[in-house]
């Protein structure tokens, strides 16, 4: 059986519209129906439930918690917190489920629904089918008496978090981070007031923080890692030695460095594995990445004597890469970075506390900090459609693709994908030059728009 629902990052849709409360009660049975034969709480499996800044986030999160309770689960709701939160909850709560209610760095319209199983890990495909068909369960079948689920809440789990994750980096935090000024863009979203809360604790004072006054409708809206200008400005016009963001639901970290240029995850990650590799700490030599990677990013890699292992995209797919090949490092180029020192899943404001430390041991400067992972010219551009799952086998749009990766040889590369998230599909070239990247990536969406139908995003 295929799933339907689920994408590369769980259920994802616009709010009241495709994500109902509906589907959020149905999802709530199938899931604890799912978990409970192999649930440690078995009559009453526990079921941790987070959620980031949306206005529509309250509404979806009371309609899961029904539907858990209704089978006789016992929803444990978290409040508004990081989806990395989540996952280190079911941890510290001995939890059977975790459960994220976000879109992420969509726009505040959209919701989803992500879920973590007791060993703090995304679901597998195959796990997310067997989801998928308990949805097609009786709806009235359920419990009564005694055996009703109850809801209960941890108003603390953003402190325990916080100080978990600070009590995990302590032999890797250099003392030199607190003489950074640093900049915070919190998105409007989750990461706030955690990553205060994380910050105060290992002692880091020169920091400011922007994105902190979430509203409801303006996450990720003119802020946060899908939108760096203000980050860029602030940085520079302040004179702060970095800035660091995080996406609405505060599990990827995209930086600036003091000049206001981008430090994607790319070289973020490029710049931790030259730091635990220089302190022996990056076992086996090697790293996880997906197929979005910049190809500078292997190069510099390589020649420092470490193993760039590929995967799908999807921090979930990298996590189970890092588990078959025993890396302790991997990540996305969107900012997706996980350390198994400390996390299961992708961690915004973990990695930035080791990304900041690993900067502070170099002692220079971001931008020169960052040059040394080298990064061909590379243009992404995301490209509404109105059949993405048309490309997989569309003809004509694989040829135009070998044609430009043919011109280009070994000097760079085409990468075609759809959206696990929205109704994109993504069209990345690298190339010598950003003028060929252009160039090519124009040749391409023109075929792509012909062949799948151009369409705008409206709500």
């Amino acid at each position: 059986m295929a799933r339907e629902l689920f994408g590369t990052d769980g259920i994802r849709g616009v709010a009241n519209r495709e994500i109902t409360c509906e589907l959020a009660l149905a999802m709530g049975r199938a899931a604890t129906l799912w978990v409970g034969p192999n649930a440690r709480n078995v009559r009453h499996p526990r079921v941790v439930i987070g959620r980031d800044s949306r206005r529509s986030g309250a509404m979806l999160e009371a309609a899961f918690s029904a539907g858990v309770s209704s089978v006789g689960g016992e929803p444990v709701s978290l409040g508004i917190i990081p989806t990395p939160a989540v996952a280190m909850m079911v941890e510290l709560e001995r939890a059977d489920l975790g459960v994220v209610i976000s879109a992420s760095h969509n726009p505040f319209h959209d919701n989803g629904i992500k879920l973590f199983g007791g060993n703090q890990r995304k679901l597998s495909d195959e796990q997310e089918e067997e989801i998928e068909a308990l949805l097609k369960v009786d709806v009235h079948v359920g419990v009564d008496g005694a055996d009703v689920g109850w809801f209960s809440r941890r108003d603390d789990a953003r402190s325990l978090y916080a100080g978990e994750i600070v009590d995990r980096l302590a032999d890797v935090m250099d003392p030199r981070v607190k003489d950074l000024r640093i900049l915070v863009d919190c998105a409007n979203g989750a990461a706030w007031p955690s990553a205060g809360v994380a910050f105060q604790r290992a002692g880091i004072t020169t920091i400011d923080y922007i994105g902190t006054a979430a509203d409801g409708i303006n996450i990720n809206r003119g802020c946060g890692s899908t939108d760096l200008g203000l980050l860029s400005r602030t940085v520079v016009d302040g004179g702060y030695d970095v800035g660091v963001a995080y996406d609405g639901d505060a599990d990827r970290l995209v930086a600036v460095d003091e000049l206001g240029n981008e430090i994607d995850g790319d070289r973020v990650m490029g710049l931790l594995a030259l730091d635990l590799k220089s302190r022996d700490a990056l076992d086996g030599d090697q790293i996880v990445v997906t197929t979005m990677s910049n190809l500078g990013l292997h190069r510099t890699l390589g020649a420092a004597g470490i193993t760039v292992h590929t995967c799908d995209v999807g921090d979930r797919y990298v996590v189970a890469k890092m588990r078959e090949t025993g890396a302790v490092l991997g990540g996305e180029q969107s900012g997706h970075l996980i350390y198994t020192g400390v996390q299961t899943t992708g961690d915004g404001i973990a990695a930035s506390l080791l990304f900041l430390s690993a900067l502070a041991r170099t002692e220079l400067p971001a931008s020169k900090a960052v040059a040394q992972i080298e990064r061909l010219p590379q243009l992404l551009r995301n490209l509404p459609v109105k059949n993405k799952a048309g490309l997989a086998d569309n003809e004509r749009i694989a040829a135009e693709a070998a044609r430009v990766e043919a011109e280009l040889g070994d000097a760079g590369r085409v990468m075609l994908r759809k959206s696990g998230t929205e109704p994109l599909v993504r069209v990345m070239v690298e190339a010598p030059t950003t003028e060929l990247c252009e160039q090519y990536v124009g040749e391409i969406c023109v075929v792509v728009e012909e062949e799948l139908g151009a369409a705008l995003a409206t709500h």
